[in-house]
């Protein structure tokens, strides 16, 4: 049964191999062919856009395993089944509840691989593509707003004009509030540099205190500013939630909780992060049923493909749960649990319509 297990993972692990690699040369051209429309602005030539295409591979990777171990596992398992040797595997004493399981421990061990690179390999070379390409066109990271980014730090808002590459901050106003919520002072500072420790220096900076005797305001060159706000918070405008490491979102999450903000969207791909390694092996549990009907059965060729179709449509359903949940205000650890469940379920519902076939 061993030599069977090392076959079995063997077909699988070179036929996903292989869509891998060719599902990444795609997505690496359509990346080409985005960053184009870029190509001349200031610094930015085909050579930058060639080093912003490659480090954005790791976030593809991230993205497409899944998919690649879907059609790899689909693809080999129905090679096998058409050239008589799953039948032989059958005679010798192969159950498909074991080939099953066999399945499901090539899908974890794939999904821990896919983990360590979401979890230090994506968010960095997300990040560093970003910056590079902000660095290289001379642009901003971020404006949410006209008026720039707002954040909430404890009773203080604050407002940030431009966040650059290198995590400066310019045009930077801090509003201070009373326990009773009336203002109670604002700091203007052209530019903010991190110093680390949760300590900001800002630059040339104009202090104004709001009192019943009157309106007084200070200038300062430097003065040293304490907040919660620090460069990974910052980092989280440059990344979406689904390609930030767990590290990251727990604790954006536990900022915006502390601010009393809403954070449901962040703890919905915080729980996805945590359920990842389930998601590899039940996709290829899904297309068992599909690729084990018999090679001459009628119709084998359509079910294959609705095989892949029902692979492909987990993510469209953990897509539509993650939107709903978001409007409806469901709990995270159901909306990303949910559409797992069922699709294990339909799983295991076809491996035993197979088996008692």
């Amino acid at each position: 049964m061993r030599l069977l297990a090392r076959y079995l993972a063997q077909q699988v692990l070179v036929a996903t191999g292989f869509l891998l690699l060719a599902l990444l040369v795609l997505f690496a051209f359509f990346d080409v062919m985005q960053e184009l429309g870029s190509v001349g602005r200031n610094n930015y030539g085909l050579g930058q856009a060639a080093v912003v295409v490659l480090l954005s591979m790791p976030g593809h990777v991230y993205e497409i395993v899944p998919v690649a171990a879907l059609i790899g596992t689909l693809f080999a398992l129905s090679r096998l089944v058409g050239n008589s040797e799953y039948a032989v595997m059958r005679v010798s004493g192969l159950s498909n509840w074991r080939v099953a399981g066999y399945f499901a421990v090539i899908g974890v061990m794939l999904s821990l691989l896919v983990l360590v690179i979401g979890e230090y390999v994506t968010p960095w070379s997300d990040q560093t593509a970003q910056r590079y390409k902000l660095s290289a066109t001379r642009s901003v990271v971020a404006q949410q707003f006209r008026s720039g980014l707002w954040i909430k730090d404890g009773s203080a808002f604050i407002n940030v004009r431009e966040v650059m590459p290198d995590n400066t901050l310019r045009g930077v106003e801090i509003y201070g509030f009373d326990s009773e919520g009336r203002l109670g002072w604002m700091r203007a500072a052209e530019e903010a540099s991190w110093r680390g420790n949760q300590t900001w220096s800002l630059q040339r900076v104009v202090e104004t205190r709001f009192s019943a005797d009157g309106i007084r305001a200070d200038r300062r060159e430097q003065l040293d500013w304490q907040s919660v706000l620090t460069p990974d918070i910052l980092g989280v405008l440059l990344v979406a939630p689904e390609k930030m490491s767990a590290r990251t979102l727990w604790r954006y999450v536990a900022h915006l909780k502390e601010n009393n903000q809403k954070a449901s969207r962040y703890e919905i791909a915080l729980w996805s992060k945590f359920l990842n390694p389930f998601v590899i092996p039940i996709m290829m549990l899904v297309v068992m049923p599909f690729a084990l009907q018999a090679p001459r059965a009628r119709g084998t060729s359509g079910k294959i493909f609705l095989g892949i179709l029902a692979g492909l449509g987990f993510h469209l359903l953990s897509r539509l749960f993650g939107h709903l949940g978001l409007l409806n205000d469901w709990p995270p650890v159901v909306v990303a649990l949910l559409p797992l469940l069922i699709f294990l379920a339909i799983a295991l519902a076809g491996i035993r319509w197979v088996e008692r076939r």
